[in-house]
């Protein structure tokens, strides 16, 4: 079997980013992992309306393959709840879009079942969305999701990375799998009798952080400490996102040792012959969410959330992630 790259899997990541460059130059309020809108809400001080959005991708793929539809909702919301929370806010609605070729009743009710587990995991309300049925658009038996997460925080309890500094520590928070990320390689790994094998491991849903982050947040702030930045290891993997949460001169180094690989990465590396690159380029390689902070919060962090691991730290440099 050939060596296999994200890129000739049909995704050019490169690309993805020269577009969304275009995008921030046309549009300059657009950045970070969720976009913000101030208000000022009866005098109560200086707030920001949180908003961001976000699909499954070709996990969806996945669920037609295995015919498992009860999850992907839940990947749909956790997509746009985990964004929406790296900058401090808090969930308030979730809409979706679902269309879809022909309606299948009883398949729609339970892609709906998974979206409002999601939102109950992501402490979302429902408030609407938009079914669409169009005919000789999707091939039979197929449909695609789209989701919008609305949320709130205020001014002064804004997580933006700034405050960020040399010394500061990187915790991480363990993911579920692949999440919704990388399946267009994935799908090129696993066929067949091997898909039967790994199927229900690849389709487990994205792992929803909002319980343990707000968790953290508040057993932080008590003691008058806070989380410097959050970071949501989706596509591109830690190589790619963490990166966009550092202030100048602040380069991330990861102790890639202090946390175990999950397997099922290291079976699409080997049934791929995946470059290690590739790997932490593609996949979050079992770290689902970053968070920096003050080596003085470090006791109390772990304290507040046990399983949250001591990864890496925060070194004078260019503004990159180290892999170690």
């Amino acid at each position: 079997m050939p060596t296999l790259t994200y890129k000739k899997s049909g995704v050019d990541t490169g690309l993805a980013d020269r577009f969304v460059d275009h995008i921030q130059k046309k549009a300059p309020a657009i950045g970070g992992f969720a976009g913000l809108f101030p208000l000022d809400l009866n005098g109560d001080g200086p707030y920001q309306l949180v908003a961001c959005t976000d699909g499954v991708g070709t996990k969806l793929k996945l669920a037609f393959l295995l015919n498992k539809h009860e999850t992907i909702g839940i990947d749909l919301v956790a997509m746009c709840v985990n964004d929406l929370i790296t900058c401090g806010a808090k969930p308030l609605i979730f809409l979706d879009y679902y269309a879809t070729g022909k309606l299948d009743l009883k398949k729609s009710k339970r892609i709906l079942g998974g979206i409002m587990e999601g939102c109950k995991q992501g402490r979302s309300v429902l408030l609407g969305g938009e079914t669409a049925e169009m005919p000789g658009f999707y091939q039979k038996g197929e449909y695609d999701l789209a989701g919008f997460s609305v949320g709130i925080v205020k001014q002064k309890e804004l997580i933006d990375g700034t405050k960020i500094f040399p010394g500061d520590l990187i915790l991480g928070l363990r993911s579920s799998g692949p999440h919704s990320n990388g399946f267009s390689l994935i799908r090129q790994v696993f066929k067949g009798a091997a898909l039967k094998k790994w199927g229900a491991k690849l389709i487990t849903p994205t792992r929803i952080y909002v319980d343990e982050i707000n968790k953290l947040k508040d057993g932080l702030r008590a003691k008058g400490q806070i989380i410097l930045g959050l970071s949501h290891i989706t596509g591109g993997g830690i190589v790619e996102n963490v990166p966009r949460i550092l202030p100048k001169g602040c380069r991330a180094v990861f102790r890639t040792g202090a946390w175990t690989i999950p397997p099922i990465f290291r079976e699409i590396q080997r049934r791929g012959r995946i470059p290690e690159a590739d790997m932490w380029r593609t996949f979050n390689m079992g770290i689902g969410m970053v968070i920096v902070i003050r080596p003085s919060s470090l006791l109390l962090a772990q304290k507040l959330l046990p399983e949250a691991t001591l990864i890496g730290e925060i070194v004078k440099g260019k503004n990159e992630v180290e892999l170690r």
